[in-house]
C-alpha cells in the first residue's frame, strides 16, 4: 500500500507537467505568410569557438556563447502582411535584410516600440531565449532576409515557438 501512495504524487506531477507542456504549445503564436524558409547550410565548428556580441546602441547588451555548437544559414521570405509569430532562438542570430523592410518587436519592451530594418541593413538578435516577432508591414512587397543562427544544438531546432508576451496589442 505504501508504494502506491508514493506513486500518486508522481502521477499527479507527470499529468501536471504534460498539461503545462500542452498549454505552452497551444499558446504559441503561429507564423503567417511565410512563403519560404529554406535552410541553405548547416554545419558544426571544427575547433571550439567563443562568440561575443556587444551592441553599442546605449544598452550595452552583451551576448556570450562559450564553445558554440552548430551554425545554420537560412533564407526566409515573408509575404506582405506576414509575420514570424512570437519565437526565440537558442543562440545569437545575425539577420541581413535583402529586400523589403522588417519590423521587429521585442518581447521585453513594455511599450512594444517597433524597430524597422530595411534592405541592406543587418542586426543581431541576442537569442538565448529572447522572445520577439518580425513583421512585413508592406502591403505589396515581399520581405526577403538571411539569418545566420549560432549555437544551435547539434541537429536541433534553431527557432523555438513562444507565446505572445502580452506587451503588444496584436
Amino acid at each position: 500500500m505504501k508504494l502506491k501512495k508514493n506513486r500518486k504524487p508522481l502521477l499527479i506531477l507527470a499529468v501536471a507537467a504534460t498539461c503545462l507542456a500542452i498549454t505552452g504549445i497551444a499558446l504559441a503564436t503561429a507564423p503567417f505568410g511565410i512563403l519560404s524558409g529554406t535552410v541553405l547550410a548547416r554545419g558544426a565548428f571544427v575547433d571550439p569557438i567563443d562568440i561575443k556580441f556587444k551592441v553599442k546602441d546605449g544598452s550595452a547588451e552583451v551576448t556570450n556563447v562559450s564553445q558554440a555548437q552548430e551554425t545554420v544559414v537560412q533564407q526566409i521570405v515573408i509575404a506582405p502582411g506576414g509575420n514570424t509569430g512570437w519565437h526565440s532562438h537558442p543562440g545569437p542570430v545575425v539577420v541581413l535584410v535583402k529586400a523589403g523592410a522588417l519590423t521587429f518587436y521585442d518581447g521585453e519592451d513594455p511599450t512594444c516600440t517597433p524597430r524597422t530594418y530595411v534592405a541592406g541593413q543587418v542586426f543581431v538578435d541576442r537569442g538565448q531565449g529572447h522572445r520577439h516577432i518580425a513583421k512585413n508591414l508592406n502591403a505589396s512587397e515581399n520581405l526577403d532576409l538571411y539569418a545566420v543562427y549560432f549555437d544551435v544544438p547539434p541537429g536541433g531546432a534553431f527557432r523555438l515557438d513562444e507565446p505572445n508576451p502580452g506587451n503588444c496589442n496584436f
